[in-house]
């Protein structure tokens, strides 16, 4: 599943378009380095317009090349040769097919990466507003798919926000990393431009504005696949977003949901569901992340200078990773945009919990007053009997109290108002994200300040 913007990214028409892109982008610098004419150069360049040329075609010849790069290169030669055929012999002079396809992959990943960035940075700016605008909310934390103890919303907000931000950051300087010229020609020497090779990498690396590495990186995969791992991680990072969206949208726990509208979310054959369709949309996206990591990672073991098969299998899985990432960033910003918050519903299921969220803080004070066995039976029992029904925790505290079971100076009164303050311990919790609060902002305006890959 893959966004729209990220389908035109990736389209044929946008990959040879780059590769056109690199073409020119070497006429120019081989002329500049002296190793072809001039006007052989600008009859090249102004012949590298993927528009002139039937993609189609390009792209049903390619399965018989082994490579789009091939029959794009031969189309673009025969062309040139129409109206200059002197220069068509000059025609990706000193370049291979993989430098004109990874070079072009980097300028597309760019790209993607500016889509990824921007819709990032606002999911990440609305998980940051959510958890400003709701201070101290107590919220039941789960753990083991079980009720556990109280947290706070803004506790949640920042546990999502937090390594949704850290992939913001990681794909910006990975991208950075790992986006570079390939250009090494048959076997990555760059026998094919001789002494003057240095000065074409640079002209072609300043051109394209891409960085030049220090080697070709025709089977060193290593920095291009550490990208694909970031974005991997952004995935599983909103996967786990969606899913927790999802499970609080549920109808038994209706603490938040998608922004209403008519027909967003609509049931076919139930009137009275409201489906959570951006999660749905997000978990859809990433479900195939794990596969397509796994098969990029599968794909370094190359031979030698130039491996066989490997490169071209890479390809259908870095789109669709990069588009997985993207459709599931746009879901999650339209379930974040104005999304259904219930605090009362928090408070209830908090409340429901008959003070059973407070059985550890209960057994914290006891354990030095009453040792280690009388605690852990005394609350064992009131447990006991608070599922049974027979009243709330703290009911039951005070009347073990009031008849002696537990001695009056176990608990101070203090201790044992504290004890349930629903209030305080979500303020608390809120405590543990306030710095971090401001640091994320801090982050986020970062980014917002400085250009993308």
């Amino acid at each position: 599943m893959s966004s729209a913007a990220m389908e035109t990214v990736f389209s044929p028409a946008a990959v040879v378009q780059s590769m056109m892109d690199v073409e020119a982008a070497l006429a120019r610098a081989a002329a500049g380095a002296g190793l072809i004419p001039a006007p052989a150069a600008q009859a090249i360049v102004s012949l590298c317009r993927a528009e002139l040329y039937d993609v189609q075609a390009l792209v049903a010849a390619a399965p018989r090349s082994g490579s789009l790069a091939l029959p794009m290169v031969q189309r673009l030669r025969e062309t040139v040769a129409l109206f200059d055929p002197a220069a068509a012999v000059y025609v990706h002079r000193g370049a291979s097919a993989q430098d004109l396809v990874d070079t072009a992959m980097a300028m597309r990943s760019r790209e993607a990466l500016r889509l990824i960035d921007d819709d990032l940075q606002l999911l990440c700016g609305q998980l940051l507003e959510l958890a400003e605008r709701h201070a101290a909310v107590p919220l039941l934390g789960r753990t083991m798919m079980q009720p556990a103890q109280v947290i706070s919303l803004r506790f949640k907000l920042m546990n999502w926000l937090m390594p949704l931000l850290r992939s913001a950051e990681r794909l910006r300087e990975q991208g950075r990393e790992s986006l570079q010229l390939q250009l090494g020609g048959a076997v990555g020497t760059l026998d094919g431009f001789g002494d003057r090779a240095g000065e074409v990498l640079e002209a072609v690396s300043r051109e394209l504005d891409l960085p030049a590495p220090e080697m070709a990186w025709h089977t060193q995969r290593d920095r291009w696949l550490r990208l694909g791992l970031e974005v991997g991680l952004l995935c599983g990072n909103l996967g786990k977003l969606a899913q927790d969206f999802a499970l609080m949208a549920q109808a038994e726990i209706d603490e938040l949901n998608e922004p209403p509208g008519e027909g967003y979310g609509a049931c076919t054959t139930m009137p009275h569901k409201k489906n959570p369709v951006a999660a749905l949309q997000a978990l859809s996206a990433v479900q195939r992340a794990p596969q397509r990591v796994s098969g990029l990672l599968a794909c370094m073991a190359q031979e030698h200078e130039r491996g066989l098969g490997q490169q071209q299998a890479e390809l259908a899985d870095w789109s669709g990773l990069m588009g997985s990432a993207h459709s599931a960033v746009q879901a999650l910003t339209r379930a974040l945009a104005e999304p259904v918050v219930r605090v009362d519903r928090m408070r209830g299921h908090v409340l429901d919990r008959q003070g059973l969220v407070a059985s550890e803080r209960l057994e914290l004070l006891l354990l030095p007053r009453l040792g280690r066995q009388r605690t852990g039976a005394f609350v064992r029992d009131l447990i006991h009997r608070v599922r049974q029904g027979q009243g709330t925790l703290e009911q039951l505290l005070n009347a073990a109290i009031d008849v002696g079971d537990l001695p009056a100076t176990a608990l101070t009164a203090a201790e044992l108002k504290s004890l349930f303050d629903i209030d305080a311990v979500a303020a608390q919790a809120d405590s543990r994200v306030g710095d971090l609060m401001t640091q994320a902002r801090a982050r986020l305006d970062a980014l917002a300040a400085q250009p993308a890959v």
